[in-house]
């Protein structure tokens, strides 16, 4: 009798055991993985072996390993990382360094195979001496242009009693980490000392700055590492919304913990021809990685080139526009040159280099003319059915106009530029055909004015607009002809500019950087530049006639003077010019005048940027799930961390 009570109990206790999991299999694995065994042993000293074997409580996943798992020292031959079932080997491919300690940080790769709870950032390490090393430096690596954080970057340690002017060219770094997505970066297992930091984005694997193209950030401050004892607030969840207690937990606070490294890219100066193209029958386009005043020479091949081209030339000279002069050359299909220019070589001087270029164009003269014939019949079936409906008609096609491009219509800016794009050079331009009038008590007036052209195409029409009056822009038939014989049309154009009580003033005073040039910007919400002005002796910056809008401000040091933010060079120990980011975002209202006082140092770099301005956002923090507690609740029992139910 007293088995069958038995049995009977232990049915109902099972039942109740498998109902408690329903309706989907019992309670949710919310427990993260944890090691229960290595080998080498975790933070082992005198190790030979080459091969760690790492063994979980559980079946786990490694994700992003090549990324995220980063081995200190460095290793030039990539290591092997194999994850089978419970268990992750790392084989080092290295000859192993005597008395050294070695660090693999897994980061947060580490989860459990079926939930995917995170297991932590997790690190190991073993020494090839009798003692293992375990300090820490930290900090951030920025964007040195725009502040942004780098993800991804490699930051590593030289020894300052054997550094050089030429080791960071030369040999890989010593102890390396990897920044996040916040340009955070750790450096573990780092023994007592004096060292130098770099910062690489290895682009060839060699953790040496091998090339141009490779963003840096270097500091010669030395850095010692140290700790202290310290304490920080823990905050103990009563349940998702409610806190239980907040307490002081102790720990270990390794210094410096707040290197900040501003990379950069150095000067590209290499010279070399990306491309070349004819999209438009009418011109070729030449594009070089660097621009130089010694321009291209060009020998025609199947067409005469002297007097063949004219030259559109982009400010620094990176893009060549050539426009065909000739008619009858932008109708040849192609175009076959030899053009000797100036190119960079493998020792970096510039030398002479000749190529023979076929530019061909995109639509074919041919299909350009069946386009023309289509156009003229069907103007003249509309010609034609105006004829049968007895409506005026024109017998001759009229010919098409050149078409320019005003920089204002309808409303305009008291400060803004007022310029005419031409779509190609002039072989003429009739300034005397241009005439600006403004309204005075309903009567319109001449308004002084100068056509100047300030470049191949475009021409400014420079007048003083004065807030709040009606302009008018005319412009008489025929006043400028193109180089294909297309002149403009009769023109005109009604604008009026705007009143002052319409805009807003903005006054900054500078503080904490004593400098001759201080260039401060306000910033668009997409953090593109729509003003900029240097600021004055006093280091104030005025910004007039200001849009109502919300503005961010960005200020750079402007030490050489050029009006352009200038990057580095590490072979002349010549930093980026220093950026600056003021946090808060300017609302600017139309007949405000607004002043504000801004300290350029009194945050640290990495807190400045406004949060809606960094692209770069931080990387999603792994988090438990912790399911349970809202099984817990829809079945009305409280869940325990231990897995007991009351």
């Amino acid at each position: 009798m007293a088995r069958a009570l038995l049995a009977i109990a232990l049915l109902v206790l099972f039942t109740g055991c498998a109902r408690m999991g329903s309706p989907d299999g019992g309670w949710y694995d919310d427990t993260p993985p944890y090691v229960v065994s290595t080998s080498p042993e975790d933070k082992g000293t005198d190790v030979k072996s080459r091969k760690v074997t790492i063994d979980f409580n559980e079946y786990i996943k490694l994700s992003d390993a090549q990324s995220k798992v980063v081995i200190s020292p460095p290793q030039l031959e990539t290591p092997e990382i194999k994850t089978t079932g419970k268990r992750i080997v790392v084989e080092l491919k290295d000859t192993l360094k005597a008395n050294t300690t070695y660090t693999i940080d897994f980061s947060d790769a580490i989860s459990d195979n079926n939930e995917g709870n995170p297991m932590g950032n997790y690190t190991y390490s073993f020494s090839t001496g009798d003692h293992i090393d375990t300090l820490e430096v930290s900090g951030y690596c920025l964007n040195a242009e725009d502040l942004e954080p780098i993800k991804g970057i490699l930051v590593g340690l030289y020894d300052s009693e054997t550094f050089a002017d030429t080791t960071f060219h030369r040999l890989p770094m010593m102890r390396v980490s990897r920044t996040n997505g916040s340009g955070q970066f750790i450096i573990k297992g780092v023994a007592p000392g004096n060292y130098r930091i770099r910062a690489l984005q290895d682009n060839d694997g060699d953790f040496v700055f091998g090339q141009k193209s490779e963003v840096i950030g270097y500091s010669n401050d030395s850095i010692v590492p140290s700790w202290k004892p310290d304490a920080r607030p823990d905050t103990i969840w009563r349940d998702s919304l409610h806190i239980e207690d907040i307490i002081s937990k102790p720990y270990t606070h390794f210094l410096p913990d707040d290197i900040t490294l501003l990379c950069f890219q150095e000067p590209q100066t290499d010279r070399y021809l990306i491309k070349t193209e004819r999209k438009e029958p009418e011109k070729v386009e030449f594009f070089f990685s660097y621009g130089n005043d010694t321009l291209p020479v060009i020998r025609g091949l199947n067409f005469e080139a002297d007097s063949a081209f004219i030259l559109e030339a982009s400010e620094k000279k990176d893009t060549l526009v050539y426009w065909l002069a000739d008619t009858t050359l932008v109708n040849q299909d192609t175009l076959t040159m030899e053009v000797t220019y100036l190119m960079t070589d493998t020792l970096g001087a510039l030398v002479s280099q000749t190529d023979t270029i076929e530019a061909l164009a995109k639509v074919s003269f041919e299909k350009r003319q069946k386009e023309k014939q289509k156009a003229f019949e069907k103007w003249q079936k509309e010609q034609e059915k105006k004829k049968k409906r007895e409506e005026p008609y024109d017998t001759v096609m009229p010919p098409e106009f050149l078409n320019f491009k005003l920089s204002a219509s309808g409303q305009m800016d008291p400060r803004q530029r007022l310029t005419i794009e031409m779509p190609e050079p002039l072989t003429r331009c009739d300034t005397s055909a241009i005439h600006l009038y403004c309204m005075v008590d309903s009567v319109w007036y001449r308004v002084p004015h100068q056509t100047e052209q300030v470049s191949i195409r475009v021409y400014e029409v420079k007048a003083e607009f004065t807030p709040g009056t009606e302009y008018s822009l005319e412009i008489d038939s025929a006043a400028f002809e193109g180089i294909y014989g297309q002149v403009s049309n009769k023109y005109k154009q009604g604008m009026k500019v705007r009143t002052e009580d319409e805009y807003g003033t903005l006054s900054v005073e500078i503080r904490g950087v004593d400098a001759d040039s201080i260039i401060v910007q306000l910033l668009d919400g997409s953090g593109k530049v729509v003003r900029q002005t240097l600021a004055d002796k006093d280091h104030v910056a005025d910004f007039f006639w200001l849009k109502p809008d919300e503005y961010y401000m960005k200020a750079f040091v402007d030490l050489n003077g050029n009006g352009i933010w200038d990057t580095g060079l590490y072979d002349e120990d010549r930093q980026a010019e220093p950026v600056y980011y003021h946090s808060e975002v300017i609302a600017c209202k139309a007949k405000w005048d607004i002043s504000r006082q801004w300290n350029l140092t009194a945050r640290p770099r990495q807190q400045q940027k406004p949060s809606k301005l960094i692209k770069q956002k931080p990387d999603q923090q792994k988090k438990l799930k912790n399911r349970n507690i809202e099984r817990a609740k829809s079945l009305g029992i409280e869940y325990m961390k231990q897995g007991t139910m009351n």
